[in-house]
């Protein structure tokens, strides 16, 4: 029997009782299958750990890390830790070094999920956003000169190499030309104009290699007015570390809110383990109350899942969520139920059985 070693960071606020859903629906997905089997480690990394410890996670988190196909990780950030301390040393450390740089988020209108957008028909919001993951703006590189003096200055660099453009466009025009889908590019090139023209060039140089993709570009500010006046125009989405970020976040809100919002962080070949995390974060102000929201985690699961290969397990988690929000019987507040977060997943159990 294949065995999937997995390592879960459930992490800070919510993220321990979304988490606890994941695992287990998992659990039940391969007790049903038989072939397989998922073994999982749990580390009580996070800003606990950091108040305790002065890190996020030990120094030989990331080797310890490494024995593991995969890293199930719930949320982090937790009021007395700044953010920043709690986003790079834990999650973008692990992107980083296990060089996840693709990152996928879907942003999709399932049947039954709430659309703020009127007009909208569910089949309109159908997107897949494939952000650059291990560089652009996140890439860590700047200064801080004459700190707490008049003349402070401070530089934040975006780092744009070809090697790292070329590479998550070309999966990109991939997952298009095996999904028969357009590929839209978004950047910056009218201002930015060193590194979103660079952007620009070599997407049209990469493009010239898929003559059957159909292309279209975008300035960031035009594409986030298109995606909530004309969503229909979007299906494979590709762009840069921040503009991702952001854009995907108006995605979850036009495509049923932050509860349904998910996301994987993939090293396509598999030198490290891949990560998967529902992106809604830690909301600290509802942890312990039992009113988070897991089908964003259920829905990393399945990401999870159609990375190994279980595409008829992805799948099925994908039709329950949306059987359930059709259903709306065991749905948190968030989306207009009475359900606890356990309820949830209880339900999402149950219809795993059926």
């Amino acid at each position: 029997m294949k065995t999937h070693k997995i390592a879960v960071i459930a992490g800070d606020g919510i993220g321990p009782e979304v988490i606890g859903e994941g695992v287990k629906v998992l659990r039940k997905v391969a007790e049903l299958d038989g072939s397989f089997q998922f073994e999982f480690t749990h580390f009580p990394w996070g800003c606990e750990y950091y108040l305790k410890n002065g890190r996020m996670m030990p120094e030989d988190g990331i080797e310890t890390l490494k024995q593991f196909d995969a890293v199930f990780l719930g949320a982090v950030g937790y009021p007395g830790v700044p953010d920043h301390i709690s986003l790079w040393d834990l999650l973008l450390i692990i992107r980083k070094k296990f060089d996840q740089y693709i990152n996928l988020r879907p942003v999709k209108l399932l049947k039954g999920a709430p659309c703020p957008l009127a007009g909208v028909k569910r089949e309109e919001i159908d997107m897949l956003f494939v952000r650059e993951n291990s560089e652009g703006e996140y890439a860590g590189s700047g200064a801080w000169l004459y700190r707490d003096q008049p003349n402070e200055v401070v530089i934040q660099n975006g780092v744009f190499s070809r090697h790292g453009c070329e590479r998550v466009i070309r999966y990109a025009f991939e997952l298009a030309r095996a999904q028969k889908k357009t590929l839209t590019s978004i950047s910056k090139g009218n201002a930015l104009n060193y590194s979103m023209v660079f952007w620009d060039q070599i997407f049209r140089e990469v493009a010239a290699d898929y003559p059957d993709v159909k292309t279209y570009s975008y300035l960031v500010d035009a594409a986030a007015m298109f995606m909530v006046k004309d969503p229909k125009r979007f299906q494979i989405v590709v762009t840069s570390n921040l503009f991702g970020d952001i854009l995907t976040d108006l995605g979850a809100a036009i495509s049923g809110g932050m509860g349904l919002a998910a996301g994987a962080n993939l090293n396509p070949e598999r030198r490290f383990p891949s990560m998967f995390e529902p992106i809604h974060g830690s909301a600290p102000d509802i942890a312990g109350k039992g009113l988070a929201n897991p089908l964003a985690t259920v829905w990393s699961a399945s990401q999870m899942l159609e990375f190994f290969g279980e595409q008829k397990w992805a799948d099925r988690l994908l039709t329950i969520i949306e059987e359930m929000l059709v259903e709306k019987t065991a749905l948190t507040p968030d989306l207009g139920g009475t359900a606890t977060t356990s309820e949830v997943g209880d339900r999402v159990v149950e219809k795993l059985a059926e």
